[in-house]
C-alpha cells in the first residue's frame, strides 16, 4: 500500500502539470486573439474586395461602353477619338489603383497589428516613440485624403449607372403592354446631350425599335450591370477607408495621450 502512494502522487502531479500546460496554451491563444486588430482586418478584406470589384468591373464596362458607342451612336472614328483617349486614361488609372491599394491595405493591416499590440502593452512599461506616433498620424491623414478621393470616385461611378438606367427604363417603357404609345419611333435616346460624344456625331441617337435592339445587346446588358457592381465596389472601399481611419485615429489618440501620461508619471 505504501508503494502505491508515491505512484498516485506522481499521477496527480502529472495531471496537474498537464492542466497547467493546457491552461497555458489556452491563455496563449486568447492572448494572441486579443492582439488581432479586427477592425483593420475587416477593413482590409472590405478594401481588397471593393477595389477588386471597382477595377475589374470598371475596366470591362468601359470597354463595353466604347464598343456600344462605336457600333450604334458614333460610327465615324474621329467623332469619338477624344472619348477613346479618356477611356484609355481611365483604364491606366485603374491599373495603378489596384496595386497601390493592395500594398496600402497590407501596410495598414501591419500597422494595425503593431499598434494593437502596443496599446495592449502600454501599461506594462511600453514606451512609445515620437517616430511611431508620427507614422500613425501620417496614416490617419493619408487615409483621410484617400477616403475623400474615393468618395469622389464613388459619386463619379454613379453617373454611368444613372445614364444606363435612363436608357434601360426607356426601352422597358416602349416594350410594356400597358404603355399607351401611339408612335414608339418618336421615342429616342440622344447620348450627345450628355457630352459623351460631340453634337456632330452620326447618328448620335437611337429611336424606337433600334433603341430596343440596342438595349438587348450584350454590350449594353453587361456594361450596365458591371457599372452597378463597380459603383458598389467604390462604396465598399469608402466604408473600408472609414474603418481604417477610425482604427488608426483611436490608436493615435491612445499613443499620444495615454503614452504621454505614462511616460510623464514614470519620471517621478
Amino acid at each position: 500500500m505504501d508503494g502505491m502512494k508515491p505512484a498516485m502522487e506522481n499521477n496527480a502531479e502529472d495531471s496537474q502539470e498537464e492542466n497547467q500546460e493546457s491552461k497555458g496554451c489556452f491563455e496563449c491563444c486568447i492572448k494572441c486573439l486579443g492582439g488581432v486588430p479586427y477592425a483593420s482586418l475587416v477593413a482590409t478584406i472590405l478594401c481588397f474586395s471593393g477595389v477588386a470589384l471597382f477595377c475589374g468591373c470598371g475596366h470591362v464596362a468601359l470597354t463595353g461602353t466604347l464598343t456600344m458607342l462605336e457600333n450604334h451612336f458614333s460610327r465615324v472614328p474621329t467623332d469619338h477619338a477624344t472619348l477613346a483617349n479618356v477611356v484609355q486614361i481611365l483604364q491606366y488609372i485603374i491599373y495603378g489603383i489596384a496595386p497601390f491599394f493592395f500594398v496600402y491595405g497590407i501596410v495598414l493591416l501591419a500597422e494595425g497589428f503593431y499598434t494593437t499590440s502596443a496599446v495592449k502593452d502600454l501599461q506594462n512599461e511600453f514606451k512609445t516613440s515620437v517616430c511611431g506616433r508620427c507614422i500613425t498620424g501620417m496614416f490617419v491623414f493619408l487615409t483621410y485624403i484617400l477616403g475623400l478621393a474615393w468618395l469622389g470616385i464613388f459619386g463619379f461611378s454613379a453617373v454611368p449607372v444613372f445614364l444606363f438606367y435612363n436608357m434601360w427604363t426607356t426601352c422597358n417603357a416602349m416594350k410594356s403592354p400597358v404603355a399607351n404609345i401611339t408612335s414608339p419611333e418618336n421615342i429616342c435616346v440622344d447620348v450627345r446631350q450628355y457630352g459623351v460624344i460631340p453634337w456632330n456625331a452620326t447618328p448620335g441617337k437611337a429611336c424606337g425599335s433600334t433603341l430596343g435592339d440596342i438595349c438587348n445587346t450584350s454590350e449594353f446588358y453587361l456594361s450596365y450591370h458591371l457599372y452597378i457592381v463597380a459603383c458598389a465596389g467604390a462604396g465598399a472601399t469608402v466604408i473600408a477607408l472609414l474603418l481604417y481611419m477610425m482604427a488608426t485615429t483611436y490608436n493615435y489618440a491612445v499613443f499620444k495621450f495615454k503614452g504621454f501620461r505614462h511616460n510623464s508619471t514614470s519620471k517621478f
